[in-house]
């Protein structure tokens, strides 16, 4: 599970990199402790008369437009391939409303399957310093009470293989550069075409890219701000199980 993260772009920085339109005054620079329902920036392509890449912002943790309440969303922040094509919550945006969710790192906590101490958190990031181009799905929601739109978004999260996998079971879908572009199409997928985006996101080294260190227990608590929490720490010897 991804819980936590890091987003520290300007919003013409990201709009480069992601080769996207920046119109969101609202987007904010940097923040190192991103939790469920905080309002994120996600990348997404609309199609009007012309396919057009832009950058939005959603509530992290994906309401489905059937939904009579938010009640659910703290507990959608993240879809698992495995079932994402499948479960109701998910199903539609995945065939519909595909996005990246661009981070700068995100946060793990150690399980006692590893070989460090259970709930020490890690920073993990790419190695390149540019940003982590997670794959997401967001959907609009509308309020019965206020009947305000809220757009809301998930990131998709996959089993942990190589470097991070002695820190937790799960990770999320990291996409390369070269698939951003067919997993952002707004074409709303056919039944064959839905096993061929589940592939799309079975990467074959999707750790390959990726560094991470142990961090202060301080990104715990979502009220903590800064780039201190993403500093990386000491372990002594007597943190690692083996």
């Amino acid at each position: 599970m991804c819980g936590r993260y890091a987003l520290n772009i300007s919003g013409d920085d990201l709009a480069l990199e992601y080769n996207a339109k920046n119109s969101n005054s609202a987007y904010k620079v940097s923040n190192w402790n991103i939790s469920p329902t905080t309002t994120i920036p996600f990348i997404s392509e609309s199609k009007n008369e012309s396919v057009t890449r832009e950058i939005n912002l959603a509530s992290w943790g994906l309401i489905p437009s059937w939904a009579k309440d938010s009640s659910r969303q703290a507990n959608s922040i993240n879809a698992r391939v495995e079932s994402i094509s499948e479960k109701p919550t998910f199903r539609e945006a995945f065939k519909s409303r595909r996005c990246l969710v661009p981070v700068s790192g995100y946060y793990e906590w150690a399980t006692e399957l590893g070989k460090y101490r259970p709930k020490q958190p890690f920073f993990i990031s790419n190695k390149d310093n540019k940003t982590l181009a997670i794959a997401g799905i967001y959907e609009e929601w509308v309020n019965p009470e206020s009947n305000q739109v809220l757009t809301t978004a998930a990131i998709i999260t996959r089993g942990a293989v190589g470097v991070v996998a002695p820190i937790h079971n799960r990770m999320p879908v990291i996409l390369p550069s070269t698939l951003w572009a067919e997993w952002l199409t707004p074409n709303e997928l056919s039944k064959s075409e839905v096993a061929d985006y589940l592939h799309m996101l079975d990467l074959p080294k999707p750790d390959e890219q990726l560094r991470f260190w142990p961090v202060t227990d301080e990104v715990n608590n979502a009220r903590n701000s800064g780039a201190q929490l993403a500093h990386p720490i000491a372990l002594p010897a007597s943190e690692t199980l083996f």
